[in-house]
């Protein structure tokens, strides 16, 4: 062997290193909240929550690929069966993100008050040491939703049992939420969003629509994209 094509030999598996560690940097995790099996919230006119979060999902990966960001569909092949299953494979990644649309309590809807909040909301956990990097992300997320026309919902800080989450940034719409398996079982920076209230009958059509999918999309992948470590 040559001089030359020992040095191409020991050069590599550093080079396949590096590339990596830009993959691995740039990698986002996206995960369809619930399961078809247990939809989750289920709209005034009938929507389940499952079917929006696959809808809105499948449109976010196709942003994200776009914008040239490396992407995992954990619901690609059908949905885990825990929510620990989830997150497996999150070890390295830039971020994980599981999609949502939000309900209210039942006493809330039986009082009639289900038109009182719309909107989304972003939880992240202050227990975990990517709090930073998925603080970051939530708010960047959050300012590009500012910026299409949607603003937060405040209904998981409203001081009732069972809700009363703390408002990290209350213009943003974060909250802290420690105890979400999602969050707490990520090797990753990791947010929880939901996109809107589906238990909202205003909001319900609107939410269903491939359009909204399609633009809340786009405008999670800009805030994703921003907050990315850039390449080296």
């Amino acid at each position: 062997m040559t001089p030359a094509c020992l040095r191409r030999q020991l050069l590599l598996p550093a080079c396949l290193y590096a590339l990596s560690a830009i993959c691995s940097a740039q990698q986002v995790i996206v995960d369809t909240g619930h399961t078809t099996e247990k939809p989750g919230a289920i709209g005034p006119a009938g929507k389940r929550e499952f079917d929006l979060n696959r809808q809105l999902a499948i449109a976010l990966v196709t942003a994200l690929r776009t914008k040239g960001v490396s992407v995992t569909d954990v619901a690609a092949a059908g949905a885990p069966a825990s929510l620990q299953a989830r997150t497996k494979d999150s070890s390295g990644a830039a971020l994980f993100i599981s999609i949502h649309h939000d309900s209210m309590q039942q006493a809330w809807l039986d009082a009639g008050r289900s038109r009182e909040f719309s909107g989304y909301a972003l939880f992240v956990s202050a227990s975990k040491p990517y709090y930073g990097r998925s603080l970051d992300c939530a708010k960047d997320i959050s300012r590009n939703m500012l910026a299409i026309g949607e603003h937060p919902s405040l209904y998981h800080a409203t001081p009732i049992r069972g809700e009363n989450r703390p408002l990290i940034d209350r213009t943003l719409g974060i909250h802290r939420f420690d105890d979400l398996v999602v969050l707490k079982t990520a090797e990753s920076p990791a947010l929880l969003m939901e996109v809107g209230v589906l238990a909202n009958p205003d909001e319900e059509p609107r939410l269903a629509t491939r359009q909204f999918a399609e633009r809340a999309a786009d405008a999670i992948a800009n805030g994703i994209r921003q907050c990315l470590p850039a390449p080296h």
